[in-house]
């Protein structure tokens, strides 16, 4: 099995099918955490080794709230991947932050209910720091990337996660919106911060397919999949160029996530 995989991208944007990808082989991976949402595909795009893993499976059958993030993550590892690149949907909270637009999350909250977050087990006790949860070395990429593409991009965003697989009540979806946070989705926690205690870079970049309902307008998975397909394009342009932008090198200090974390 590879295990000098570089970059791994987590989403459903279209790259693994491409034709983008050199040499591209389907992986079946077994973690200790069970199976990973579908096969993994690993190929070289630019002369950098890559592997695509759509979180929900390729037929997008696995809801939020089911998705084996332990596995996803830990498929990667084994695979040698030190950086991750997570697009999402993601629906917004404010008005200025448009449907179309992308958003890039620099914190989140925290409202699933159900979901393990943690590789932590008996006699091995992690404490690990998520006050910034992403790499900014690879933020800082992402932005440079939009930035030159003439994309509009909403930086040091909040994120507010949720358990979905439902959307917010109006009540809940108002609630969310005094908290001072721009975006809303279901699937960034835990996966970030499981790559932050495998040691594993990690950036989201966010696709606004809606106003969540506190703007009066019901959401439908109908009106999140279409803005989703316009922008699908954007986004694989923005992953393609990216590739090339990332430090072949490690500066960031995700690599050392563990040194103070373990009692």
């Amino acid at each position: 099995m590879d295990k000098d995989v570089e970059i791994g991208i987590f989403g459903g944007t279209g790259i693994y099918d491409s034709g983008l990808l050199e040499n591209p082989q389907e992986i079946d991976i077994n973690t200790p955490f069970g199976k990973p949402s579908d096969k993994i595909t690993v190929g070289v795009f630019k002369g950098r080794k890559i592997a695509f893993l759509p979180r929900h499976g390729k037929k997008h059958s696995i809801p939020p709230h089911m998705i084996n993030y332990k596995a996803n993550i830990w498929a990667f590892k084994e695979l040698g991947v030190s950086r991750i690149i997570a697009p999402s949907a993601v629906g917004s909270l404010k008005e200025e932050v448009e449907p179309g637009h992308f958003a890039l999350p620099t914190q989140f909250l925290d409202f699933t209910k159900s979901r393990d977050g943690s590789f932590s087990e008996d006699g091995r006790v992690i404490h690990i720091s998520v006050a910034d949860p992403f790499c900014p070395e690879l933020q800082s990429s992402i932005l440079d990337v939009v930035n030159k593409q003439n994309l509009k991009i909403h930086k040091d965003c909040t994120y507010v996660c949720i358990e979905g697989p439902r959307f917010s009540t109006k009540a809940e979806s108002k609630f969310y919106r005094t908290t001072g946070a721009e975006i809303i989705g279901m699937t960034l926690v835990p996966e970030c911060q499981l790559a932050r205690e495998a040691q594993m870079c990690y950036a989201s970049i966010s696709t606004v397919t809606d106003y969540d309902v506190w703007a009066e307008k019901p959401v439908t998975a109908k009106e999140v999949l279409e803005t989703l397909s316009k922008n699908v394009e954007s986004t694989k342009q923005v992953l393609t160029e990216l590739i090339d932008k990332i430090p072949k090198t490690r500066s960031c200090s995700c690599a050392k996530a563990l040194e103070e974390a373990e009692f």
